[in-house]
């Protein structure tokens, strides 16, 4: 009878109208309210030493428990709901009431459509974070607490950086709102919170974050997005095209440079083309997984760079002529690659819900996962700048004794220049990303994250004397064979190969 009562009016709460004012949903709440209490008291019934009494449906839980006079209880007991847990001192308030006494927690499915966030007075944006509990003392005159009850509520959703408040439904007449009064947290982690009240009520647990004034859907930013990054991925392609098919001076190690311009390309169109797939939920997480992954490999290949940079200064220091040094091409793809999925691999089986949200395919905020990219990052960015100091600290004397003519300067002098340029134009683009707190930051971000193509198709070919003296040979090679001459297409092959 009790349930059946109970499961009518959650059902008209159901088939409310989502129009209906916050007034209307309040009044709602309190008929409800009155009508769980009265009907639960039908469920306490004299006792002379203690009874537990427990209802399930797929709608509700009520949990009872009732002490007689010959009870003999000494231990508070923790009556459970749902999860959630409430330790009240129910021998004491049993002696202020003729030794009988008898405390209910109830939790009931839909109640939150009623008592919404909206109902709490505050600047901050709130959301509900747990289940609405209702803890009441049924059939006793003295409902005075003897101290305070300590309730244990469960969070309904993941962990999330913000403000957890504790709070009951207060109802004064007209005037209805969730209140802290009398209401402390006295301990939280991210499955749980603790909620301390010297009064019984209706409970919850808020979430308050800032409001953060952004403007999500800025057509202007989406449009400047995408025609930059567009630009950026052509110019990736050229310079991949030019590392694999121009002629390089043979000091010259491309294998590094040639990997990061393909790991920044392929992790720039995906994240073009799939970084909003967000309907598909596995999907959504394998996009978000291959984007880490790739854009790791980006910084550990620009970390490798930097290696082969420092075989080459040591070459140098040593006063011999600079020849084509480095880690082997197949170490170097073991790093470049190995690296990044190992980093890929350990956040899959620590947090494997860490990959893709609703919002996009990305890396989740929850519990920090976020920093499974930002803190190799950070060490890679880190490691390159000690790595810059100790080699242009360790070239200055070398440099110097060398005349400006010498060709074998000028060339380390130029490898330095370039490669540093690089790690700016790579490192200042992420270095802004984690600081995009005005719209100015914004735009300047995507400027030159999608820029990054461009500034090494710039820096590495279209800089070199060679790359651009092959240039002109494709480019006269392409205007020659508009016409019919054989001759003049075998003669293009030929000087597209030296």
């Amino acid at each position: 009878m009790v349930t059946s009562v109970l499961t009518t009016a959650l059902s008209v709460i159901e088939n409310m109208s989502p129009g209906e004012g916050e007034g209307s949903k309040a009044d709602a709440t309190s008929v409800i309210l009155k009508i769980s209490e009265r009907l639960v008291s039908a469920l306490v019934e004299p006792m002379k030493t203690q009874s537990i009494k427990t209802v399930k449906t797929p709608t509700m839980e009520i949990y009872v428990h009732i002490i007689g006079p010959e009870g003999n209880i000494s231990k508070i007991p923790a009556l459970k709901c749902r999860g959630n847990t409430m330790a009240i001192n129910l021998p004491a308030i049993a002696k202020n009431n003729n030794g009988s006494a008898a405390a209910v927690l109830m939790s009931a499915s839909g109640m939150e459509k009623l008592m919404s966030p909206s109902f709490f007075r505050t600047e901050n944006v709130t959301e509900m974070y747990s289940e609405i509990i209702t803890a009441t003392l049924p059939k006793i005159n003295n409902t005075e607490l003897p101290e305070p009850v300590d309730f244990t509520i469960q969070h309904k959703k993941k962990f999330q950086a913000g403000l957890v408040t504790c709070v009951y439904w207060e109802d004064k007449g007209k005037e209805k709102h969730w209140s802290v009064e009398g209401c402390t947290a006295s301990f939280s982690n991210e499955t749980h919170t603790v909620c301390s009240c010297t009064h019984l009520s209706t409970f919850a647990i808020l979430l308050q974050t800032e409001e953060q004034d952004v403007n999500e859907d800025d057509p202007l930013l989406e449009w400047i997005n995408l025609v930059c990054m567009c630009v950026g991925l052509a110019f990736l392609a050229l310079a991949i095209l030019s590392f694999l098919f121009c002629s390089w001076n043979p000091k010259i190690n491309n294998i590094a440079r040639l990997h990061l311009s393909i790991c920044l390309f392929l992790a720039q169109l995906l994240f073009l083309v799939g970084v909003s797939r967000t309907e598909n939920t596995v999907v959504c997480a394998v996009i978000a997984g291959m984007l880490h992954f790739l854009f790791l490999s980006s910084f550990v290949w620009m970390l490798l760079e930097t290696v082969q940079l420092f075989l080459l200064v040591r070459s140098l220091t040593k006063i011999q002529v600079i020849q084509r040094e480095g880690l082997r091409a197949w170490y170097l793809l073991l790093i470049g690659y190995g690296a990044p999925m190992v980093v890929v691999g350990v956040s899959v089986g620590v947090f494997s819900d860490g990959y893709g949200n609703k919002e996009q395919c990305w890396l989740e905020k929850d519990k920090n996962f976020q920093w499974s990219f930002i803190g190799p990052v950070c060490s890679i960015l880190t490691l390159n700048l000690l790595s810059f100091c100790v080699i242009i600290w360790s070239l200055r004397p070398t440099l110097a004794n060398m005349k400006s003519d010498v060709s074998q300067a000028k060339d380390t002098r130029l490898i330095i220049f370039k490669i540093v340029a690089q790690f700016f134009i790579l490192g200042c683009a992420w270095i802004l990303g984690f600081f995009q707190s005005t719209t100015v930051l914004k735009y300047l971000f995507i400027l030159l994250n999608s820029q990054q193509g461009t500034f090494i198709f710039i820096v590495h070919c279209f800089l070199n004397k060679e790359v651009r003296e092959e240039y002109r040979s494709w480019l006269s090679c392409l205007c020659k064979a508009e016409g019919p001459s054989q001759s003049s297409s075998s003669t293009c092959v030929s000087m597209a190969h030296n």
